[in-house]
């Protein structure tokens, strides 16, 4: 059996929200496996998600280049804030964004060994090795992404200078203002409530059978005498609210006057008053450090008060 340390305990914590001693019991049940004892830990009523705190790990900035029908994004991670808002580090990463618009690598390693843009006779990585020289930190350029839209366009969003960055495909047959602003709404949508998935067309089949399997051994363990169909009531139930949270257009819109309109709902509004044909097929979300270990600052909510407000 695997030794149960006390930074294991200390992870599945900060992964779960449970307690200490439930994440103790997790762990020696599960022998140390992390992810069994995440499932452990939910389908004892233990944990309220199966997902990581939202961890700042890095500091750095994302930034968006908009360009006609295509766009880019790109993190940058610097070790202090103080770098990150340096306006020489800024410069370098409004090149890299430029460099990211029109590539064609697709992973991070081909992105570096490609020629630099500004300078052929660098390479990415050499322009990096040298901004580190000049700026005096250990910088990475850590992810990118493209969004083409040929039947449509691309809307960004930054957040707090570059904290989280957001890149929205849509897909529209009319291009006015009153479409451009609701573009906008729904990126800050997504870097308000961190949706996984654009809508249910996504989430594969695997992931509701996962789900499925975890919340149907909870609601055995809540309710030991009810019977399978009032069980598979409850399952049903509860996937359909987990979807609702984490597929962009089933969200409920943050801005809704109503409190209950979905973002599907809002997009569908205004392409009626502007008689379009409005799809959104897809959006990119980056939150600078996410995923990384270091302070915890949920921008999100940040973002979701902000809103809220206009």
């Amino acid at each position: 059996m695997a030794a149960v340390t006390a930074g294991m305990v200390k992870e599945l914590r900060e992964m779960t929200g449970a307690g200490m001693m439930d994440c103790k019991k997790a762990l020696a049940a599960t022998d140390g496996d992390m992810d069994k004892a995440v499932e452990f830990l939910r389908e004892n009523g233990m944990a309220k998600a199966a997902k990581k705190a939202g961890r700042i790990a890095a500091e750095g900035i994302v930034k968006t280049l908009v360009d006609g029908k295509k766009a880019a994004i790109v993190e940058v991670n610097s070790e202090t804030d103080f770098v990150a808002k340096n306006a020489d580090f800024n410069a370098y990463v409004d090149d890299v964004v430029a460099q990211a618009l029109n590539t064609s690598a697709t992973d991070i390693d081909a992105f570096l060994a490609e020629k630099w843009a500004k300078d052929s006779s660098k390479t990415v990585a050499d322009e990096l090795a040298s901004q580190i020289a000049i700026i005096g930190e250990n910088l990475k350029i850590r992810r990118f992404a493209q969004v083409n839209e040929e039947n449509g366009f691309v809307a960004s969003y930054i957040h707090m200078g570059g904290k989280i960055g957001v890149l929205v495909d849509v897909e529209t047959d009319v291009v006015n203002d009153d479409i451009k602003e609701m573009a906008k709404n729904v990126a800050m949508q997504a870097a308000a409530l961190k949706p996984v998935y654009t809508s249910r067309d996504e989430v594969d089949a695997e992931y509701i059978a996962k789900e499925t399997e975890i919340l149907t051994a909870a609601a055995k363990n809540e309710k030991p005498d009810a019977n399978d169909k009032i069980i598979e009531g409850m399952v049903k139930g509860r996937i359909s609210k987990e979807l609702k949270e984490i597929c962009l257009l089933d969200q409920v819109y943050v801005k809704a006057e109503d409190g209950k309109q979905s973002v599907s709902a809002y997009v569908e509004s205004v392409a009626k008053a502007n008689n379009a044909k409005i799809k959104i097929k897809g959006f990119v979300r980056f939150e600078t450090g996410e995923g990384l270990e270091k302070k915890n600052e949920d921008f999100a909510a940040e973002v979701a008060a902000q809103m809220a407000g206009n």
